[in-house]
Protein backbone atom coordinates (compact mmCIF):
# COMPACT_ATOMS: atom_id res chain seq x y z
CA UNK A 1 0.00 0.00 0.00
CA UNK A 2 3.05 2.24 0.78
CA UNK A 3 3.78 1.50 -2.87
CA UNK A 4 0.67 2.85 -4.30
CA UNK A 5 0.89 6.10 -1.76
CA UNK A 6 4.59 7.16 -3.29
CA UNK A 7 3.33 7.04 -6.64
CA UNK A 8 0.11 8.82 -5.87
CA UNK A 9 2.04 11.57 -4.53
CA UNK A 10 3.36 11.96 -8.21
CA UNK A 11 1.55 14.91 -9.79
CA UNK A 12 1.55 13.94 -13.39
CA UNK A 13 1.05 10.72 -12.43
CA UNK A 14 -1.99 11.44 -10.72
CA UNK A 15 -3.39 13.47 -12.88
CA UNK A 16 -3.18 10.20 -15.58
CA UNK A 17 -4.78 8.00 -13.09
CA UNK A 18 -7.58 10.00 -11.82
CA UNK A 19 -8.90 10.59 -15.43
CA UNK A 20 -8.04 6.73 -16.14
CA UNK A 21 -10.85 5.93 -13.00
CA UNK A 22 -13.52 8.39 -14.47
CA UNK A 23 -13.00 6.68 -18.01
CA UNK A 24 -13.51 2.96 -16.98
CA UNK A 25 -16.09 4.20 -14.58
CA UNK A 26 -18.33 5.75 -17.69
CA UNK A 27 -16.93 2.78 -19.67
CA UNK A 28 -19.01 0.19 -17.16
CA UNK A 29 -21.76 2.32 -16.53
CA UNK A 30 -22.17 2.39 -20.77
CA UNK A 31 -21.45 -1.26 -21.11
CA UNK A 32 -24.54 -2.19 -18.56
CA UNK A 33 -26.55 0.51 -20.13
CA UNK A 34 -25.63 0.12 -24.17
CA UNK A 35 -26.48 -4.14 -23.64
CA UNK A 36 -29.55 -3.49 -22.02
CA UNK A 37 -30.31 -1.39 -24.31
CA UNK A 38 -29.68 -4.00 -27.15
CA UNK A 39 -31.72 -7.05 -25.55
CA UNK A 40 -34.60 -4.47 -25.22
CA UNK A 41 -34.46 -4.38 -28.68
CA UNK A 42 -32.79 -6.90 -30.49
CA UNK A 43 -32.65 -9.81 -27.96
CA UNK A 44 -29.70 -12.44 -27.60
CA UNK A 45 -28.37 -12.04 -31.52
CA UNK A 46 -28.86 -8.05 -30.98
CA UNK A 47 -25.99 -8.92 -28.14
CA UNK A 48 -23.68 -10.95 -30.51
CA UNK A 49 -23.83 -7.91 -32.76
CA UNK A 50 -22.74 -5.45 -29.73
CA UNK A 51 -20.13 -7.46 -28.83
CA UNK A 52 -18.54 -7.59 -32.31
CA UNK A 53 -18.84 -4.10 -32.77
CA UNK A 54 -17.13 -3.75 -29.20
CA UNK A 55 -13.98 -5.78 -30.00
CA UNK A 56 -14.15 -6.30 -33.13
CA UNK A 57 -12.47 -2.75 -34.43
CA UNK A 58 -9.65 -3.25 -31.74
CA UNK A 59 -7.71 -5.60 -34.08
CA UNK A 60 -7.96 -2.35 -36.75
CA UNK A 61 -7.30 0.08 -34.21
CA UNK A 62 -4.28 -1.73 -32.82
CA UNK A 63 -2.41 -2.55 -36.50
CA UNK A 64 -3.26 1.42 -37.23
CA UNK A 65 -2.56 2.87 -33.63
CA UNK A 66 0.79 0.93 -32.13
CA UNK A 67 3.11 2.84 -34.67
CA UNK A 68 1.44 6.19 -34.29
CA UNK A 69 2.07 5.40 -30.67
CA UNK A 70 5.59 5.73 -31.56
CA UNK A 71 6.09 8.03 -33.99
CA UNK A 72 3.10 11.24 -32.58
CA UNK A 73 2.74 13.00 -29.87
CA UNK A 74 1.18 10.52 -27.17
CA UNK A 75 -0.69 13.77 -25.23
CA UNK A 76 -2.37 14.72 -28.59
CA UNK A 77 -3.52 10.86 -29.41
CA UNK A 78 -4.95 10.79 -25.74
CA UNK A 79 -6.96 14.37 -25.79
CA UNK A 80 -8.09 14.17 -29.83
CA UNK A 81 -9.17 10.26 -28.95
CA UNK A 82 -11.25 11.42 -25.97
CA UNK A 83 -13.34 14.65 -27.94
CA UNK A 84 -14.04 12.18 -30.71
CA UNK A 85 -15.28 9.24 -28.74
CA UNK A 86 -17.12 12.01 -26.09
CA UNK A 87 -18.84 13.19 -29.35
CA UNK A 88 -19.47 9.82 -30.82
CA UNK A 89 -21.12 8.44 -27.38
CA UNK A 90 -22.83 11.63 -26.77
CA UNK A 91 -24.95 11.27 -30.28
CA UNK A 92 -26.84 8.65 -28.95
CA UNK A 93 -29.10 10.50 -26.49
CA UNK A 94 -29.26 13.37 -28.47
CA UNK A 95 -30.47 11.22 -31.59
CA UNK A 96 -33.12 9.63 -28.84
CA UNK A 97 -34.29 13.28 -27.65
CA UNK A 98 -35.64 14.06 -30.95
CA UNK A 99 -36.72 10.36 -31.34
CA UNK A 100 -34.29 9.54 -34.34
CA UNK A 101 -33.05 6.56 -32.18
CA UNK A 102 -32.12 3.06 -34.00
CA UNK A 103 -30.58 -0.16 -32.70
CA UNK A 104 -27.71 0.27 -35.38
CA UNK A 105 -26.55 3.29 -34.42
CA UNK A 106 -25.46 2.00 -31.16
CA UNK A 107 -23.58 -0.80 -33.43
CA UNK A 108 -21.75 1.92 -35.25
CA UNK A 109 -21.18 4.17 -31.68
CA UNK A 110 -19.72 0.41 -30.07
CA UNK A 111 -17.54 0.22 -33.34
CA UNK A 112 -15.66 3.69 -32.95
CA UNK A 113 -15.37 2.79 -29.25
CA UNK A 114 -13.70 -0.31 -30.11
CA UNK A 115 -11.90 1.10 -33.42
CA UNK A 116 -10.25 3.55 -30.68
CA UNK A 117 -9.79 2.29 -27.17
CA UNK A 118 -6.13 0.69 -28.00
CA UNK A 119 -5.10 3.92 -27.52
CA UNK A 120 -5.30 4.53 -24.08
CA UNK A 121 -5.03 0.64 -23.34
CA UNK A 122 -1.46 0.93 -24.70
CA UNK A 123 -0.83 4.29 -24.61
CA UNK A 124 -1.18 4.44 -20.50
CA UNK A 125 1.74 2.20 -19.81
CA UNK A 126 4.02 3.49 -22.63
CA UNK A 127 3.93 6.92 -21.18
CA UNK A 128 4.56 5.49 -17.37
CA UNK A 129 8.45 6.16 -17.82
CA UNK A 130 7.60 9.22 -18.48
CA UNK A 131 5.63 10.18 -15.08
CA UNK A 132 7.53 7.86 -12.73
CA UNK A 133 10.81 6.77 -12.04
CA UNK A 134 12.05 3.47 -12.59
CA UNK A 135 11.69 2.53 -9.19
CA UNK A 136 8.35 3.30 -9.12
CA UNK A 137 7.37 1.49 -12.95
CA UNK A 138 6.31 -1.97 -11.29
CA UNK A 139 3.86 0.13 -8.54
CA UNK A 140 2.55 2.53 -11.29
CA UNK A 141 1.64 -0.37 -13.22
CA UNK A 142 0.06 -2.65 -10.40
CA UNK A 143 -2.13 0.94 -9.36
CA UNK A 144 -3.25 0.75 -13.31
CA UNK A 145 -4.30 -2.38 -13.06
CA UNK A 146 -6.19 -2.22 -9.50
CA UNK A 147 -7.91 1.40 -10.75
CA UNK A 148 -9.47 -1.09 -13.33
CA UNK A 149 -10.93 -3.63 -11.01
CA UNK A 150 -12.18 -0.88 -8.14
CA UNK A 151 -13.92 1.78 -11.57
CA UNK A 152 -15.37 -1.98 -13.02
CA UNK A 153 -17.05 -2.76 -9.84
CA UNK A 154 -18.94 1.15 -9.59
CA UNK A 155 -19.55 1.66 -13.08
CA UNK A 156 -21.52 -1.43 -13.66
CA UNK A 157 -23.71 -0.81 -10.65
CA UNK A 158 -23.82 2.94 -11.35
CA UNK A 159 -24.87 2.45 -14.98
CA UNK A 160 -27.84 -0.23 -13.50
CA UNK A 161 -28.74 2.43 -11.37
CA UNK A 162 -28.68 5.02 -13.22
CA UNK A 163 -30.46 3.32 -16.37
CA UNK A 164 -33.15 3.33 -13.62
CA UNK A 165 -33.36 6.76 -12.66
CA UNK A 166 -32.45 8.55 -16.05
CA UNK A 167 -32.83 5.72 -18.38
CA UNK A 168 -30.54 3.91 -20.51
CA UNK A 169 -29.26 6.27 -23.13
CA UNK A 170 -29.02 9.17 -20.66
CA UNK A 171 -26.33 6.80 -19.24
CA UNK A 172 -24.03 7.68 -22.51
CA UNK A 173 -24.60 11.12 -22.00
CA UNK A 174 -22.70 11.05 -18.35
CA UNK A 175 -20.27 8.56 -20.07
CA UNK A 176 -19.74 11.24 -22.74
CA UNK A 177 -18.88 13.69 -19.93
CA UNK A 178 -15.85 11.64 -18.25
CA UNK A 179 -13.95 11.57 -22.02
CA UNK A 180 -13.87 15.18 -22.08
CA UNK A 181 -12.65 15.45 -18.15
CA UNK A 182 -10.13 13.01 -19.39
CA UNK A 183 -8.72 14.94 -22.34
CA UNK A 184 -8.88 18.08 -19.80
CA UNK A 185 -6.26 15.76 -17.23
CA UNK A 186 -4.00 15.20 -19.83
CA UNK A 187 -3.94 18.70 -21.07
CA UNK A 188 -2.58 19.21 -16.92
CA UNK A 189 0.20 17.11 -17.20
CA UNK A 190 3.45 18.60 -17.32
CA UNK A 191 5.87 15.96 -18.38
CA UNK A 192 5.96 16.64 -22.16
CA UNK A 193 4.33 13.17 -23.52
CA UNK A 194 5.38 14.28 -26.88
CA UNK A 195 7.07 12.08 -29.64
CA UNK A 196 8.85 9.58 -28.25
CA UNK A 197 12.70 9.93 -29.24
CA UNK A 198 13.64 7.25 -32.16
CA UNK A 199 15.69 4.22 -30.92
CA UNK A 200 19.67 4.38 -31.52
CA UNK A 201 20.48 3.50 -35.12
CA UNK A 202 22.12 -0.19 -35.31
CA UNK A 203 24.29 -1.45 -37.62
CA UNK A 204 22.78 -2.29 -40.90
CA UNK A 205 23.09 -5.99 -41.85
CA UNK A 206 25.55 -6.89 -45.10
CA UNK A 207 24.93 -5.55 -48.32
CA UNK A 208 22.26 -2.92 -47.19
CA UNK A 209 24.22 0.29 -47.47
CA UNK A 210 25.47 2.62 -43.96
CA UNK A 211 23.18 2.31 -41.00
CA UNK A 212 24.42 5.12 -38.44
CA UNK A 213 22.89 7.74 -40.21
CA UNK A 214 19.85 9.60 -39.32
CA UNK A 215 18.02 8.03 -42.30
CA UNK A 216 20.37 4.68 -42.74
CA UNK A 217 18.58 1.50 -42.93
CA UNK A 218 19.69 0.07 -39.40
CA UNK A 219 17.32 2.64 -38.23
CA UNK A 220 14.59 1.97 -40.15
CA UNK A 221 15.13 -1.78 -39.57
CA UNK A 222 13.77 -0.94 -35.70
CA UNK A 223 10.56 0.88 -37.31
CA UNK A 224 6.90 -0.68 -38.27
CA UNK A 225 5.59 -4.42 -37.11
CA UNK A 226 8.28 -6.44 -38.13
CA UNK A 227 11.00 -6.43 -34.99
CA UNK A 228 7.82 -6.63 -32.97
CA UNK A 229 6.78 -9.92 -34.64
CA UNK A 230 9.97 -11.43 -34.34
CA UNK A 231 10.18 -10.90 -30.76
CA UNK A 232 6.68 -12.04 -30.57
CA UNK A 233 7.41 -15.01 -32.28
CA UNK A 234 11.14 -15.82 -31.21
CA UNK A 235 10.17 -15.63 -27.53
CA UNK A 236 8.14 -18.60 -26.38
CA UNK A 237 7.17 -16.79 -22.83
CA UNK A 238 5.51 -13.83 -25.05
CA UNK A 239 4.08 -16.27 -27.01
CA UNK A 240 2.40 -18.74 -24.95
CA UNK A 241 1.08 -15.69 -23.02
CA UNK A 242 -0.47 -14.02 -26.16
CA UNK A 243 -1.94 -17.12 -27.36
CA UNK A 244 -3.00 -18.07 -24.08
CA UNK A 245 -4.38 -15.38 -22.61
CA UNK A 246 -6.21 -14.63 -26.55
CA UNK A 247 -7.76 -17.94 -25.85
CA UNK A 248 -8.45 -17.09 -22.27
CA UNK A 249 -10.49 -13.98 -23.98
CA UNK A 250 -12.75 -15.81 -26.33
CA UNK A 251 -14.36 -16.95 -23.33
CA UNK A 252 -14.13 -13.86 -21.78
CA UNK A 253 -16.22 -12.20 -24.78
CA UNK A 254 -18.52 -15.30 -24.71
CA UNK A 255 -19.47 -13.98 -20.83
CA UNK A 256 -20.21 -10.57 -22.41
CA UNK A 257 -23.38 -11.86 -24.35
CA UNK A 258 -24.52 -14.75 -21.75
CA UNK A 259 -24.44 -12.60 -18.45
CA UNK A 260 -27.31 -9.69 -20.16
CA UNK A 261 -29.06 -12.81 -21.74
CA UNK A 262 -29.37 -14.99 -18.06
CA UNK A 263 -30.48 -11.51 -16.26
CA UNK A 264 -33.02 -10.48 -19.10
CA UNK A 265 -34.18 -13.61 -20.32
CA UNK A 266 -33.61 -16.83 -18.45
CA UNK A 267 -33.79 -15.23 -14.49
CA UNK A 268 -36.10 -12.74 -16.07
CA UNK A 269 -34.81 -9.99 -14.02
CA UNK A 270 -34.09 -6.35 -14.37
CA UNK A 271 -30.65 -4.12 -15.16
CA UNK A 272 -29.78 -4.63 -11.17
CA UNK A 273 -29.28 -8.34 -11.49
CA UNK A 274 -27.22 -7.40 -14.57
CA UNK A 275 -25.47 -4.63 -12.70
CA UNK A 276 -24.79 -7.49 -9.56
CA UNK A 277 -23.19 -10.04 -11.97
CA UNK A 278 -21.01 -7.19 -13.29
CA UNK A 279 -19.93 -5.97 -10.15
CA UNK A 280 -19.08 -9.21 -8.79
CA UNK A 281 -16.86 -10.14 -10.81
CA UNK A 282 -15.28 -6.76 -10.91
CA UNK A 283 -15.05 -6.88 -6.93
CA UNK A 284 -13.20 -10.36 -7.17
CA UNK A 285 -10.93 -9.43 -9.58
CA UNK A 286 -10.39 -6.43 -7.42
CA UNK A 287 -9.27 -8.62 -4.63
CA UNK A 288 -7.13 -10.97 -6.76
CA UNK A 289 -5.32 -7.68 -8.14
CA UNK A 290 -4.88 -6.76 -4.52
CA UNK A 291 -3.39 -9.66 -2.88
CA UNK A 292 -1.19 -10.90 -6.23
CA UNK A 293 0.52 -7.62 -5.74
CA UNK A 294 1.49 -8.24 -2.27
CA UNK A 295 3.25 -11.52 -3.61
CA UNK A 296 6.85 -11.81 -4.50
CA UNK A 297 7.86 -12.73 -7.76
CA UNK A 298 8.97 -16.20 -8.42
CA UNK A 299 11.16 -17.24 -11.33
CA UNK A 300 8.33 -19.97 -11.90
CA UNK A 301 6.53 -17.34 -12.87
CA UNK A 302 4.56 -19.00 -15.71
CA UNK A 303 4.01 -22.52 -13.66
CA UNK A 304 1.89 -19.71 -11.87
CA UNK A 305 0.32 -18.32 -14.36
CA UNK A 306 -1.11 -21.62 -15.86
CA UNK A 307 -2.19 -22.91 -12.61
CA UNK A 308 -4.38 -19.53 -12.23
CA UNK A 309 -5.59 -19.86 -16.04
CA UNK A 310 -6.64 -23.47 -15.33
CA UNK A 311 -8.53 -22.75 -12.38
CA UNK A 312 -9.99 -19.58 -13.16
CA UNK A 313 -11.41 -21.47 -16.46
CA UNK A 314 -12.69 -25.03 -14.54
CA UNK A 315 -15.01 -22.29 -11.74
CA UNK A 316 -16.39 -21.23 -14.67
CA UNK A 317 -18.32 -24.74 -14.65
CA UNK A 318 -20.84 -23.28 -12.10
CA UNK A 319 -22.25 -21.03 -14.49
CA UNK A 320 -24.01 -24.74 -15.96
CA UNK A 321 -26.70 -24.59 -13.72
CA UNK A 322 -28.18 -20.62 -15.05
CA UNK A 323 -29.15 -20.02 -10.81
CA UNK A 324 -27.80 -17.05 -9.97
CA UNK A 325 -26.05 -18.22 -6.74
CA UNK A 326 -24.17 -20.91 -8.74
CA UNK A 327 -23.41 -18.00 -11.71
CA UNK A 328 -22.62 -15.81 -8.79
CA UNK A 329 -20.05 -18.34 -7.11
CA UNK A 330 -18.57 -18.75 -10.47
CA UNK A 331 -17.82 -15.13 -11.23
CA UNK A 332 -16.27 -14.99 -8.25
CA UNK A 333 -13.93 -17.53 -8.31
CA UNK A 334 -12.94 -17.13 -11.80
CA UNK A 335 -12.37 -13.13 -10.96
CA UNK A 336 -9.85 -13.85 -7.36
CA UNK A 337 -7.71 -16.71 -9.82
CA UNK A 338 -8.06 -14.07 -13.21
CA UNK A 339 -6.40 -10.92 -11.66
CA UNK A 340 -3.42 -12.99 -10.02
CA UNK A 341 -2.60 -14.00 -13.91
CA UNK A 342 -2.76 -11.32 -15.48
CA UNK A 343 -0.77 -9.20 -13.15
CA UNK A 344 1.97 -11.71 -13.37
CA UNK A 345 1.83 -11.79 -17.11
CA UNK A 346 2.71 -8.58 -16.93
CA UNK A 347 5.02 -8.60 -14.94
CA UNK A 348 6.63 -11.06 -17.47
CA UNK A 349 5.97 -9.16 -20.83
CA UNK A 350 7.68 -5.77 -19.32
CA UNK A 351 10.98 -7.88 -18.28
CA UNK A 352 11.74 -9.56 -21.78
CA UNK A 353 10.21 -6.26 -23.97
CA UNK A 354 13.23 -4.06 -24.82
CA UNK A 355 12.11 -0.44 -23.91
CA UNK A 356 12.41 0.33 -27.67
CA UNK A 357 10.20 -2.00 -28.84
CA UNK A 358 7.57 -1.06 -25.87
CA UNK A 359 4.69 0.96 -27.51
CA UNK A 360 4.22 -1.45 -30.47
CA UNK A 361 4.95 -4.79 -28.20
CA UNK A 362 2.10 -3.97 -25.68
CA UNK A 363 -0.20 -2.61 -28.66
CA UNK A 364 0.14 -5.74 -30.49
CA UNK A 365 -0.09 -8.12 -27.77
CA UNK A 366 -3.31 -6.30 -26.24
CA UNK A 367 -4.72 -6.06 -29.26
CA UNK A 368 -3.90 -10.06 -30.11
CA UNK A 369 -5.53 -11.07 -26.56
CA UNK A 370 -8.43 -8.09 -27.09
CA UNK A 371 -9.17 -8.40 -30.43
CA UNK A 372 -10.41 -11.60 -29.13
CA UNK A 373 -13.18 -10.98 -27.96
CA UNK A 374 -15.49 -10.94 -30.78
CA UNK A 375 -15.23 -14.25 -31.25
CA UNK A 376 -16.25 -15.12 -28.31
CA UNK A 377 -19.07 -12.79 -28.74
CA UNK A 378 -20.22 -14.03 -31.61
CA UNK A 379 -20.26 -17.66 -30.82
CA UNK A 380 -22.18 -16.44 -27.45
CA UNK A 381 -24.59 -14.69 -29.68
CA UNK A 382 -25.02 -17.78 -31.79
CA UNK A 383 -24.58 -20.12 -29.43
CA UNK A 384 -27.88 -18.58 -27.58
CA UNK A 385 -29.63 -17.67 -30.23
CA UNK A 386 -30.15 -21.59 -30.76
CA UNK A 387 -30.71 -21.87 -27.06
CA UNK A 388 -27.56 -23.60 -26.73
CA UNK A 389 -26.40 -22.28 -22.87
CA UNK A 390 -25.07 -25.39 -21.63
CA UNK A 391 -22.92 -25.83 -25.07
CA UNK A 392 -21.91 -22.21 -24.75
CA UNK A 393 -20.35 -22.84 -21.24
CA UNK A 394 -18.69 -25.72 -21.93
CA UNK A 395 -16.94 -23.94 -24.55
CA UNK A 396 -15.93 -20.80 -22.71
CA UNK A 397 -14.80 -23.64 -19.75
CA UNK A 398 -12.13 -24.93 -22.12
CA UNK A 399 -10.90 -21.83 -24.11
CA UNK A 400 -10.29 -20.68 -20.45
CA UNK A 401 -8.93 -23.68 -18.86
CA UNK A 402 -6.73 -25.51 -21.47
CA UNK A 403 -4.32 -22.74 -22.08
CA UNK A 404 -3.21 -22.45 -18.89
CA UNK A 405 -2.63 -26.41 -18.79
CA UNK A 406 -0.55 -26.01 -21.81
CA UNK A 407 1.37 -23.26 -19.79
CA UNK A 408 2.07 -25.90 -16.98
CA UNK A 409 3.21 -28.28 -18.81
CA UNK A 410 5.26 -26.00 -21.38
CA UNK A 411 7.61 -24.21 -18.32
CA UNK A 412 7.28 -27.24 -16.11
CA UNK A 413 11.59 -27.82 -16.68
CA UNK A 414 12.17 -23.74 -16.99
CA UNK A 415 14.09 -22.12 -14.15
CA UNK A 416 13.08 -18.26 -14.78
CA UNK A 417 11.63 -15.74 -17.01
CA UNK A 418 13.99 -13.86 -16.77
CA UNK A 419 16.02 -12.95 -20.27
CA UNK A 420 19.78 -13.26 -19.78
CA UNK A 421 19.56 -15.91 -17.36
CA UNK A 422 20.13 -19.77 -18.14
CA UNK A 423 18.88 -21.47 -20.88
CA UNK A 424 16.05 -19.41 -21.94
CA UNK A 425 18.69 -16.59 -22.61
CA UNK A 426 18.60 -13.95 -25.15
CA UNK A 427 20.92 -11.49 -26.90
CA UNK A 428 20.22 -7.78 -25.81
CA UNK A 429 18.44 -8.56 -22.12
CA UNK A 430 16.36 -5.74 -20.47
CA UNK A 431 16.51 -5.92 -16.53
CA UNK A 432 12.82 -6.62 -14.33
CA UNK A 433 10.92 -3.39 -14.38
Amino acid sequence: MRAYLAVLRIADYRLLWIGLVLNLLGDGATFAAMAWITVERAGAAGLGVLGVCLTLPVLVGGAVIGPLLDRFSRRKLFVYDSIVRGFVVAGIPLLAAVGAFEVWQLYVVAAVYGLLKIIPLAGTPAVLPELVPPERLQAATGLESTAMGAASIAGPAIGAVLIWLIGATNVLLLDALTYFAFAGLITMIKAPLGRPEPAEPVAAEPGLGGGSGVGGRGRRSQAGWAPVLRLLLRDRFLLFLTVGFALFNISAGALLVALPWLAKVHLDRGPGVLGLMLAVGATAELIGSVVSGAVKTSDRQMIRIGVFQFLAGASLLLLLPASLPFVLAGLVLNGVLTSPMTVLGGVVRLTRTPNEQRGRAMTLMRTTMSGALPFGSALGGLLLAGGHYTALIIAVVVLAAAPGLLTVLGFRNTATFRPGVGPDARPAAVPAS
